[in-house]
C-alpha cells in the first residue's frame, strides 16, 4: 500500500506499531478477494478466521479478561487499515468492536454473561452485533418503539420479532436485540440472543449497491427462549436513559476511519493507474499532466483533513482531554470526513472517465462502498440540525 503524502503526526506514530504491520498484511490479502465477494454478495468467512488467528478480534476487550483494551485512536487505525483491503470486512469488524467497547462501559450486563461473551471472543471465532432496525419502524435513531417483543416467563425471556440490516449475520454468535416487554407497563431495552437457539432464523435478503459482502440480512425470532440474565439493560419506556456520549464518539469516529480507508484505497489505485497509463497520442504517463496532478493534490488535501480531524479528536478522547460536547464534535467529524471521502473518490472518477466505472477496476466498488457512509446513524441531517440548534442555543 502506498502512503499518503500528507500524514497527521498521530497517524504516523500509530503506523509504527507491530500490530499495524499485521493489519497491513491482512488488508493486502483481503483485497485479493474483495472483488469476488462483492460480485457474488458472498460473506468473507476466511477474513474473520485470519482476524481471529492474529488476535485482532479482542482489541476492545478489557485486559483483565484477556483482551488488549486499545484506545479509540488505535482502533480507528486498525479499522482504516482493514478497510483499505475490504470495506465489508471492516464494517463487520467495526460493529464487533463497538459492541465490546460499549459493553465494557456498561453496568447493566450480568457479570458472568459479560465474562462468557468476552472469553468466547478471545478463544473462538465469536462475533457480536446489535439488531435494531425493523421493517415497519425503520431506524430507531428517528424515534419510536420496537415491534419485537420479549415475554418474561418462568424459564426466561421469549423473543419474537423481525430485524433488518443485521450486519455480519452469517458469522455472528450473538445478537444484541432491541425489544419491548409484554408487561402491562412495557419496558424497552436490549437482550442478548445466542445464534444457535430454536426459533432463530437468518433470511438472506441483503442485495445492496455497496458493502455487498457484509451479510446484512434479516433476523427472524419466533418465540426464542433466552435466560433471564440475558436481559441487558431493560427499563420502563417512560424512564428514558441518558445517552452515553462515548458510544456516540466511538461510533462516529470509527465509521469515519472506515470510509477514510475506502477513499485511501481508491486514491492508491488511481495513483497507480495514472502512473501506468500512457496514451499513444501523449507518449508519457497521465501522471505527468498538470491537470491530473492538481486533481490528485485535491484528493490528498481531503484525506489529510480527514486524518487530522479523526485522529486528533480520537487522541484527545484517549487522553481524557476533551470538551463536554465531544459527542457532537465527533458527529461533526463524521459529517465532514465522510463528505470528504465521497468527494475524494468522485474526483478520481471524474478524472479518468469510463475506466473508473468499469467493473474490472476496483474504483467503482470503492465508490459504491463509500456512498454507504451516508446511511449510518447519525445521518447528515441529524448532525447538522444538532450543530445548528447548539449554535442557536435551542434545546
Amino acid at each position: 500500500m502506498k502512503q499518503v503524502v500528507l500524514e497527521s503526526s498521530v497517524n504516523q506514530s500509530l503506523e509504527s506499531s507491530p500490530k499495524f504491520d499485521q493489519v497491513k498484511a491482512l488488508a493486502q490479502d483481503f483485497a485479493t478477494r474483495a472483488t469476488m465477494h462483492d460480485k457474488d454478495g458472498s460473506f468473507p468467512f476466511e477474513n474473520f478466521t485470519a482476524l481471529h488467528e492474529t488476535g485482532l478480534l479482542s482489541l476492545t476487550i478489557p485486559r483483565d479478561l484477556g483482551g488488549e483494551d486499545l484506545g479509540l485512536a488505535s482502533i480507528c487505525q486498525v479499522i482504516e487499515g482493514i478497510a483499505r483491503g475490504d470495506a465489508s470486512t471492516a464494517l463487520v469488524l467495526t460493529m464487533h468492536y463497538l459492541q465490546h467497547a460499549k459493553a465494557s462501559r456498561s453496568r447493566c450486563w450480568h457479570p458472568e454473561v459479560y465474562n462468557k461473551v468476552c472469553r468466547e471472543a478471545i478463544a473462538d471465532l465469536a462475533l457480536i452485533n446489535a439488531a435494531r432496525v425493523e421493517p415497519e419502524l425503520g431506524t430507531p435513531a428517528r424515534g419510536g418503539l420496537p415491534a419485537t417483543t420479549a415475554q418474561k416467563t418462568a424459564e426466561g425471556w421469549r423473543l419474537t420479532g423481525h430485524k433488518q440490516y443485521t450486519t455480519g449475520s452469517p458469522i455472528l454468535r450473538y445478537f444484541v436485540v432491541w425489544a419491548k416487554t409484554t408487561e402491562d407497563e412495557p419496558q424497552v431495552g436490549n437482550f442478548l440472543v445466542p445464534r444457535d437457539l430454536p426459533g432463530l432464523q437468518i433470511v438472506e435478503t441483503w442485495d445492496h449497491l455497496g458493502m455487498r459482502a457484509t451479510g446484512s440480512h434479516d433476523l427472524i425470532l419466533k418465540n426464542v427462549l433466552i435466560p433471564h440474565e440475558y436481559a441487558l439493560d431493560i427499563r420502563p419506556v417512560s424512564a428514558k436513559s441518558p445517552p452515553d456520549p462515548m458510544t456516540a464518539v466511538w461510533n462516529s469516529l470509527t465509521l469515519s476511519a472506515l470510509y477514510l480507508g475506502v477513499a485511501t484505497a481508491a486514491r492508491d489505485w488511481l495513483i497507480e493507474y495514472l502512473g501506468d497509463r500512457t496514451p499513444s497520442n501523449l507518449g508519457t504517463p497521465l501522471a505527468s499532466l498538470s491537470r491530473f496532478q492538481i486533481a490528485v493534490g485535491e484528493i490528498e488535501a481531503l484525506l489529510y483533513a480527514n486524518r487530522t480531524l479523526i485522529y486528533n479528536l480520537a487522541q484527545e478522547v484517549d487522553k481524557g482531554e476533551f470538551e463536554p460536547n465531544v459527542d457532537l464534535q465527533a458527529q461533526a467529524v463524521k459529517y465532514l470526513s465522510t463528505t470528504n471521502s465521497i468527494r475524494a473518490v468522485e474526483i478520481g472518477l471524474e478524472l479518468i472517465g469510463n475506466p473508473g466505472l468499469t467493473r474490472k477496476n476496483p474504483l467503482e466498488r470503492h465508490y459504491r462502498d463509500v456512498l454507504c457512509s451516508r446511511i449510518h446513524t447519525p445521518q447528515n441531517d441529524v448532525i447538522c440540525q444538532s450543530l445548528g440548534k447548539t449554535a442557536l442555543k435551542i434545546k
